[in-house]
């Protein structure tokens, strides 16, 4: 068995940092988009406890895409320029989305009342924006930005299911702060969005090793599909522990979290699902991580920024989250 050196391990390191960044972004910020596309659902009264839900939260859970484009900038500068060049314009919607969300999230407190839903519906399609230029960028990265009638038809099919997918895991981060009727209704709201979750998830998943040879060299070959087999399963498994909770009482109850949780448990499954597909490219078929990445001496400068910065930002979030923890009160200004 041959070990890797300190200077190609590197490179690898960088990638699982950054891929646990834009996890971890993924789901925070998931759930807090997934909250602004339910605003148009909500009475005036709720959309403020919706808000409300979110409020602490939602800068830290941003500060995590920040910090993995940051690693891809300056680990991985060649993959960095090709990138940015494939998805300008989705990064630049997904920008424009996210501004909105945050100026609409701010002016909402002082709007008159006759203002107010104006603030929340761009609140909303500020959301959506964001949810749908990252579900398209998902797609036109996991094809390796492949050119032909097919590619872009994968890469819409994800910016229509990754919305979903966030409505889901807001309408169950709703269950678990909420009481009461709003808790009722994030249940209905969840029951309604975890079939087109389903049959997207399904779809994707059929059609991604046919839009990827490499794909599907990786996953459909013995005896790799049988350890392989147990990522869909355990997807499977707990999407339907999902459905079935939201059919009982007792989601309303002590085990409020579990849906939340179980979400959470299908995403890192995607990830990992993600991860093993991909690698060892940072471009699937184009770059490998070795070739994108800076020098060696380089990443090791780089490496002691992100030794202070991550411990950082975890520290904030875990913090964030301890602070505010429990169900969601009234919303306050100061």
């Amino acid at each position: 068995m041959t070990w890797m050196s300190f200077d190609a391990l590197l490179p690898v390191i960088f990638m699982g940092l950054m891929g646990l960044s834009m996890l971890v972004y993924v789901i925070s910020d998931g759930y807090d988009l997934g909250v602004g596309m339910l605003m148009h659902r909500a009475s005036a009264a709720e959309k403020d406890v919706l808000i409300a839900s979110i409020g602490p939260f939602w800068d830290a859970n941003e500060t995590w895409l920040v910090l993995g484009i940051g690693l891809l900038l300056i680990a991985f500068p060649k993959a960095h320029g090709l990138v940015l060049t494939e998805l300008y314009l989705p990064v630049a919607l997904m920008l424009i989305g996210l501004i909105l969300r945050g100026v609409a999230f701010d002016f909402r407190v002082k709007a008159h009342a006759t203002h107010k839903p104006t603030w929340d519906r761009l609140f909303f399609a500020g959301s959506m924006l964001a949810s749908m230029a990252q579900g398209w960028m998902l797609g036109r990265y996991v094809s390796g930005f492949g050119q032909g009638w097919n590619y872009p038809l994968f890469a819409a099919a994800i910016a229509v299911a990754l919305p979903m997918a966030y409505v889901l895991l807001g309408a169950c981060w709703l269950i678990m702060r909420t009481e009461g009727e709003l808790q009722q209704r994030a249940v209905e709201w969840a029951r309604i969005a975890w079939l087109p979750v389903v049959v997207g998830l399904v779809l994707i998943s059929m059609a991604t090793p046919w839009i990827s040879p490499t794909v599907r060299g990786r996953w459909f070959v013995l005896p790799d599909i049988i350890a392989l087999s147990a990522i869909p399963l355990m997807t499977g498994l707990s999407l339907l522990a999902v459905r079935g909770l939201l059919g009982t009482r007792l989601v309303r109850g002590p085990i409020c979290w579990l849906p939340f949780v179980l979400l959470i448990v299908v995403f890192v499954l995607g990830f990992l699902g993600l991860a093993y597909s991909i690698y060892p490219f940072v471009v699937i078929d184009r770059l490998t991580i070795w070739q994108a990445a800076s020098g060696p001496a380089a990443l090791k400068a780089i490496l002691i920024g992100v030794c202070i910065s991550v411990p950082a930002i975890a520290a904030y979030t875990v913090f964030a989250y301890r602070v505010f923890r429990g169900k969601t009160g009234e919303l306050r200004y100061a």
